[in-house]
């Protein structure tokens, strides 16, 4: 995850990374197996210079491969606080 974050710190995109759905643009997903189990960074890179993690978790979804709506949902507002403090 470091090496991917430090790609994106570069002005790049890891062959790991992805745009994650349900948020506007900016944000990305590195996801990662390890141990037989599966890891998440949710991070943002069109906010002012820097890039912000958002989120990091170990994925449990009981539903295949969709992301739990509880960690979208706090995916969400972690943002929108980000955004406003940024303003």
């Amino acid at each position: 995850m470091l090496r991917a974050l430090t790609i994106a710190a570069k002005g790049g995109i890891s062959n790991k990374v992805k745009p994650f759905k349900g948020v506007d643009g900016g944000v990305f997903e590195i996801a990662l197996r390890h141990r037989g189990d599966a890891f998440r960074v949710i991070y943002a890179v069109k906010i002012g210079a820097a890039i912000w993690v958002i989120h990091a978790f170990q994925k449990k979804s009981k539903t295949g491969i969709k992301t739990p709506q509880m960690e979208v949902d706090l995916i969400r507002e972690r943002l929108k606080r980000l955004k406003e403090v940024l303003q």
